[in-house]
């Protein structure tokens, strides 16, 4: 079987990746964030140029799917009227930052985003490798250390801002005044010392970080839940089954508020007191299609070797409150990258079954089909060894 294709970079507004279902147009909120009215335009430009499907991103970006080449070129000049479109691909792809969506009026978050998103657009001389990207955690208590990053900016144990490589224990101490200049310098060195992909894989070969980000430890690690829907401090959090919806549910709740979007693939619903009453939301925390992660699989992504999301959807209510089941399209797992209790990933002929691992562990199992699969679920959540080989 032919291995899956691994891009090493993601899609933009200015640089659109082909799917199964058209092009895939990914569009970066300054600051994580879309005005009613960029919201509103949002929904509309998703139903007028692509198919009506709108993709939420482990990196807090929003996926417009479906575009063909005949609708592209307006698609990106309705976003461009929206003030969601860069200069050029590549400061699109420099800006690549994201925000913690529970920051606060005059906390300073939003201010030190759009300084670091400013001097990104404006680094031409900065180049990165594709995926490598920037963190602002700067709330009481970081909240994207499981956040795919390079460079973090969040706070230390005494609540003061810290500059800090991702998979180092300790950072350079700043202030908001020179919080991107020492976050761009870090970049710099990660360039000029030989860095080629992402800065774990770079210090674990061995790079020395500038003394400079030895200095103050970074605040512990702390077992807290995955944020949720519902109810918070600046908003109301709501989900959407594997993260899609429908155009016609973000125009919904353009009328509500401004809206944050997060890397939990969920919409934070600025000011918002309760749950909104609109079409194809999650609002609860215990909806069991929050403990089911799926890809677009077969038709909307082409190396998919099965459809996933049915699957997924029937299996979701057999899985236990305390267990995530992955459903893959391929080796790649890119919906979900890390381990969980269950990994299904998609063969020629059926799913194998991977239990605490990947997308890319070594099954332990022959594929099973979809029927096996549907035949007894409560076994196959409780006790795959149970399932035939």
């Amino acid at each position: 079987m032919t291995a899956p294709l691994v891009k090493g970079w993601c899609p933009g507004a200015l640089r659109p990746m082909s799917s199964g279902d058209g092009l895939l147009v990914r569009v970066r909120p300054p600051i994580g964030r879309l005005t009613q009215a960029q919201a509103a335009g949002l929904a509309c430009l998703a139903g007028q140029y692509g198919n009506g499907l709108i993709d939420l991103s482990a990196r807090a970006n929003i996926q417009i799917r479906g575009v063909t080449d005949p609708t592209y070129a307006p698609l990106v000049m309705g976003l461009a009227a929206l003030g969601l479109i860069d200069a050029t691909p590549e400061a699109e792809a420099r800006r690549n930052i994201v925000v913690t969506p529970f920051w606060q009026s005059g906390d300073g978050t939003a201010e030190l985003a759009e300084r670091l998103g400013s001097a990104l657009r404006n680094d031409r001389a900065l180049d990165l490798p594709g995926k490598f990207g920037f963190a602002v955690d700067t709330g009481v208590t970081p909240m994207l250390r499981d956040v795919s990053a390079d460079i973090r900016i969040e706070r230390d144990a005494t609540g003061a801002l810290l500059c800090r490589a991702d998979g180092a224990a300790s950072g350079a101490r700043v202030t908001p005044d020179t919080a991107v200049d020492t976050a761009l310098s870090l970049a710099r060195w990660f360039i000029s010392s030989g860095g080629r992909k992402r800065m774990v894989a770079h210090l674990a070969d061995g790079a020395t970080l500038p003394a400079a980000f030895n200095v103050i430890e970074a605040a512990p690690m702390t077992d807290m839940p995955p944020p949720a829907p519902g109810q918070s401090a600046v908003g109301f959090m709501i989900g959407f089954a594997f993260g899609q919806m429908q155009a016609r549910a973000l125009s919904a709740l353009a009328t509500i508020a401004p809206l944050r979007a997060t890397p939990w693939r969920m919409l934070l619903l600025e000011e918002r007191i309760g749950a909104p009453d609109i079409e194809g939301i999650i609002t609860r925390a215990d909806d069991p299609l929050l403990r089911v992660i799926a890809c677009p699989g077969l038709p909307g992504c082409t190396q998919a070797l099965q459809p996933t999301r049915p699957l997924a959807r029937a299996l979701a209510p057999h899985v236990p409150v305390d267990r995530m089941l992955h459903v893959s399209g391929c080796a790649k797992g890119c919906a979900h990258p890390g381990p969980t209790s269950l990994t299904l990933v998609a063969q020629a002929r059926g799913f194998a079954l991977v239990r605490d691992g990947n997308a890319a562990s070594s099954p332990a199992s022959s594929p099973l089909t979809v029927e096996q699969l549907l035949a007894d679920p409560g076994t196959l959540m409780e006790n795959p060894n149970a399932l035939p080989v």
